[in-house]
């Protein structure tokens, strides 16, 4: 009988390889990743396929289709009303083609009346968060990509409460992979009291239970409409900068009032009627606020037709004509973005990178070695940050723009996550960002070595093979 079975179960597990492995082609962002699997599925099948399961889809089915249900119920958004457009003869013409990128690969448009307020490092982050929750009147929106169920963890869940059973409709939505050791009994507890907390849900296929792609990167807060929050913590101890193991925190939070905090109301509208079905009753018009920023909101999605997260760097760098500085804590860029780089590197723009050196996903650390050489050779300054672990998303172009939100440069970022990032077209606000970055230098040591003569065997050969990974790290 053995004879007969296992033969059989071979059989069909090389038959799912195939399958999986026409889905990878028929699917695939990219012609590497396509080509990646394909080869390792055939090749190794029955290591493969367990591996497709969890990280072979590449983009979400159902989502467009929901985003456009959830727009249809709101009327109006500031961002349609011609009162709060950017006027785009005030910028430079080079400034214009890059506003103009931004604005038809989002979908929105960019818009004036706007404040923002930089938080470095957890503990002010998080404090201008809670006196907001505290002050909310109507309703609380909270999105994050993790939350720990730590003093951090529970004091956002007393606040939450303490609003709920105020009145005011408050409205959690986390991911399940990032926040998977969130114990029931937290969410119970805000249940009682009134919160709805919800699960995003990426994909709700039964053939895709076991994936762990699409994850909800985003870590939004909106207090009634009229202020929001968008940065690089998630809630946690860590991200206080109180884990011994770690050390300093280093991240960047923004604060936002004005028009702008509709396009990021909007995005947890969308997800949360993907991930429930219901549609908010939310304020759509927010007063504007000094100095009265220009601010649009970018949000890279695996629903979007184009690959927005690529672009978005792709548009920043081709923007930069005397600098672009990007904080970043891992560089696994695609092709698009590295060539963007280098040309920008070649042609006179002082172009930084700045990026964790304490490793927290190690493949993710290794892949970086293998495209250092690239951007040596072409004159990118590339420094590692010694002082902690350096988490922060931000760039900043010339004294033009700049962006802080959630989006890491890195393939999963830009192609399998949900992320968020605030783009603010303002000198001073530039001025601003540029200032932490150069802070972050002065912490970090300039990374100078090749491959090649890296110190450790497991680096140079293991940052090979991560590389080869880059497409699903």
């Amino acid at each position: 009988m053995l004879q007969i079975v296992l033969p059989a179960t071979l059989l069909v597990l090389q038959g799912f390889a195939l399958w999986a492995a026409y889905r990878a082609v028929c699917n695939a962002r990219t012609p590497q990743g396509a080509v990646g699997w394909v080869v390792f599925l055939i090749a190794a099948p029955y290591i493969a396929l367990p591996i497709f399961l969890f990280l072979g889809h590449s983009r979400l089915p159902g989502y467009v289709t929901a985003r456009r249900s959830s727009r249809a119920s709101i009327e109006s958004l500031p961002d349609f009303d011609p009162a709060h457009r950017v006027d785009a003869d005030g910028l430079a013409p080079h400034l214009c083609r890059a506003l103009a990128g931004f604005e038809r690969m989002t979908g929105m448009s960019a818009v004036s009346g706007n404040a923002a307020r930089l938080f470095v490092d957890g503990p002010d982050t998080f404090e201008a968060i809670f006196e907001a929750i505290t002050r909310a009147e109507r309703y609380v929106l909270v999105q994050f990509y993790i939350i720990r169920d730590d003093e951090t963890g529970r004091e956002l869940q007393r606040r939450l409460i303490e609003r709920a059973r105020a009145g005011c409709m408050v409205r959690l939505l986390y991911d399940a992979i990032g926040s998977h050791k969130l114990p029931a009994s937290y969410l119970s507890d805000l249940h009682e009291a009134g919160v709805i907390a919800e699960n995003f849900h990426s994909i709700r296929q039964p053939h895709s239970r076991f994936q762990v792609n699409f994850r909800n990167h985003r870590k939004i807060v909106i207090v009634d409409g009229g202020t929001a929050f968008l940065g690089g913590h998630n809630v946690g101890e860590e991200y206080m900068g109180r884990d011994p193991e770690i050390g300093r925190w280093r991240d960047t939070h923004l604060r936002i009032a004005g028009p702008a905090v509709a396009q990021l109301q909007l995005l947890f509208a969308e997800d949360w009627f993907w991930a429930t079905g219901e549609r908010l009753d939310l304020f759509w018009q927010p007063a504007p606020a000094e100095p009265n920023l220009d601010i649009l909101v970018v949000a890279p999605g695996p629903a979007d037709v184009l690959e927005t997260g690529s672009l978005y760097f792709c548009n920043a760098i081709h923007a930069a004509q005397e600098r672009i500085w990007i904080s970043s804590p891992y560089f696994v860029p695609d092709t698009d973005i590295l060539t963007a780089l280098a040309l920008a590197s070649l042609r006179g723009v002082d172009v930084r990178i700045v990026m964790a050196d304490q490793r927290d996903h190690l493949w993710v650390w290794l892949a970086a070695f293998a495209y250092f050489d690239e951007m040596l050779d072409a004159g990118v300054k590339v420094f590692r940050y010694t002082d902690g672990f350096l988490h922060q998303k931000a760039l900043v172009v010339d004294e033009s723009f700049a962006s802080v939100g959630t989006v890491n440069l890195d393939n999963r970022s830009c192609r399998l996550n949900f992320e968020a990032t605030a783009l603010v077209f303002n000198a001073a606000f530039a001025r601003s960002v540029a200032a932490l970055i150069e802070a972050d230098f002065d912490r970090s040591y300039r990374y100078l070595t090749r491959l090649a003569e890296a110190p450790s065997l497991v680096r140079r050969n293991g940052a090979r093979v991560a590389r080869l990974l880059a497409p699903i790290l």
